[in-house]
């Protein structure tokens, strides 16, 4: 596809100029798929090291920075802000959804890679940003649907606490991807193909085609419109010969 040429043309560029001008340099926000189209390219590459990161260890938006300390003299960290949004009156507040801070932000007229996750915690959201952005969603983002909401910068960043992981035990005739997947999200094996056959399905943020592929301990999978979920590893053996397998599924953010 001509976008994703660009895109890793993109990545090229960024590349060259953080080794010819010895300076760091960043994508946007890059989702699941251009990520995945930067793997593509990632051994062509291989001559600026790279780190990947998105505010939270759990992001699945995220900043590609070219550049490191050993290779440039200096650390530079990435251009990330945190916004909490929460509403005025807490008492007469929407139940928001993702989409509805998203569309209250694209509203504003902001660019999608300027925007990384967005995670929500009861009535209160937190927001990962570029820097450059931050003063204007704070100063803009007044309100979200029917909910006045305040948005200020913060240093207290969202992690997942043991409430908000879905620990799943299930059993599963191999470690393929494609049953494990079919069996975490409740799906026929005609719809788990078609998943893949979308390019659906990412792991450890790499596009998954193979959908035979065996998964390893700790190993991350994100399934576009479902969720995402951690393979911690096999348990034992069934009485019926089925491997027991245990699963963290973090859900929709």
């Amino acid at each position: 596809m001509e976008a994703d040429e660009l895109l890793k043309k993109r990545f090229s560029e960024l590349a060259q100029k953080c080794y010819q001008n010895n300076q760091y340099t960043f994508t946007g926000f890059l989702g699941l798929a251009d990520a995945a189209c930067f793997y593509e390219v990632e051994k062509e590459l291989s001559y600026v090291p790279y780190t990947v990161w998105g505010g939270s260890g759990l992001a699945e938006r995220v900043m590609i920075r070219f550049g490191s300390e050993e290779l440039l003299g200096y650390e530079e960290p990435f251009p990330i802000a945190c916004l909490k949004i929460s509403p005025l009156a807490e008492k007469f507040a929407d139940a928001l959804t993702h989409r509805d801070y998203l569309g209250a932000l694209m509203n504003l007229g902001i660019e999608r890679d300027t925007l990384g996750d967005i995670f929500l915690r009861e009535k209160t959201a937190w927001l990962f940003c570029a820097s450059g952005m931050a003063d204007y969603i704070k100063e803009n983002l007044t309100r979200v649907k029917h909910t006045a909401v305040m948005c200020e910068e913060t240093d207290e960043i969202p992690s997942f606490s043991e409430k908000d992981i879905q620990e799943m035990k299930i059993q599963i005739a191999s470690k393929r991807i494609d049953g494990v997947v079919a069996k975490v999200y409740r799906l026929s094996r005609s719809e788990t193909v078609e998943l893949f056959r979308q390019k659906k399905i990412f792991v450890g943020g790499r596009l998954c085609e193979n959908n035979s592929q065996l998964l390893k301990e700790g190993e991350t999978v994100s399934v576009r419109g479902y969720g995402k979920f951690e393979f911690v590893g096999e348990t034992g053996i069934s009485k019926k010969g089925k491997l027991n397998a245990r699963i963290y599924c973090y859900g929709k953010r």
